[in-house]
């Protein structure tokens, strides 16, 4: 497999990186596709153990693409709502994959791309990586992660990084669990991701895969995958997503951060 997603069998594991450096790994509609098919390659392939997820270049994910987003505006709402619904069957997806998943954390996770930690199994990341849902200021709501980000770090944290935007060091990310371990730089986050394999594939596979599945029944979601999937695409709908997102293209506050005079 080439182009935006590369697959690559090591052993028992697959590794699976995202392969659009030059946009910082950001979910396109062919990168999310691509990715969709290389995980469920990774399901059947009996040979594979446990899957990897990591990014080329500087940055494991910036989320989605906000330009591919920003030309989607002026299409029809079925076209937005199928988008939104593909990026959380994907999550649901990757969250419920009998087999376990590790996200080798390269660089920056943000928005869509700190979603995809959240439903790996285990993460690492580097020192210099950062996290985030910066997506309320673009006027967005990151819904689809919310039962995700909730089951790592708690209703307090999650309520931190949703309303706020702000992003977290990686030693931070670790402090609230949001990641397993913290490597100095990347020759350490490959040999932890090594040493992390080589723990899970001692396991038995159906073991591990009824494991798993315990456990999501432990952590029930409150919403369905499609109630999270309208909760992300209805505000792309609406003039504070187009605001938000020409004042991102255009290096500038968004209206509503603009401070009113006290007059």
């Amino acid at each position: 497999m080439t182009g935006v997603v590369l697959y690559e069998l090591r052993g028992a594991a697959a590794w699976i990186t995202l392969n659009r450096p030059d946009r910082r790994n950001a979910l396109s509609r062919e990168l999310i596709e691509g990715l969709d098919r290389a995980v469920r390659q990774a399901a059947q392939e009996s040979r594979v153990r446990c899957v990897v997820l990591t990014g080329a270049g500087s940055a494991f994910c910036a989320g989605m693409d906000l330009e591919e987003l920003r030309q989607s505006l002026s299409a029809e709402a079925a076209l937005i709502w199928q988008d939104a619904q593909r990026l959380a069957a994907l999550y649901d997806f990757l969250y419920r994959l009998p087999k376990p998943t590790i996200a080798a954390v390269n660089g920056p996770a943000v928005a869509g791309g700190a979603g995809l930690v959240s439903v790996c199994d285990l993460a690492v990341a580097v020192a210099s990586a950062r996290f985030g849902y910066p997506e309320v200021r673009r006027g967005l709501v990151a819904a689809m992660v919310m039962p995700h980000l909730l089951r790592h770090v708690g209703e307090r944290a999650a309520r931190w990084l949703l309303l706020t935007g702000e992003l977290l060091d990686a030693r931070e990310a670790f402090r609230i669990g949001l990641i397993n371990a913290v490597a100095e730089d990347l020759p350490q986050l490959f040999q932890t991701v090594e040493e992390w394999i080589g723990y899970l594939i001692q396991g038995g596979p159906e073991a591990l895969a009824r494991t798993k599945e315990l456990l999501a029944r432990c952590t029930p979601q409150a919403l369905p995958v499609e109630e999270l999937a309208r909760g992300s695409a209805e505000p792309r709908l609406g003039e504070e997503c187009r605001q938000g997102l020409a004042a991102f293209f255009e290096k500038r506050l968004p209206p509503w951060a603009v401070p009113s005079d006290a007059g």
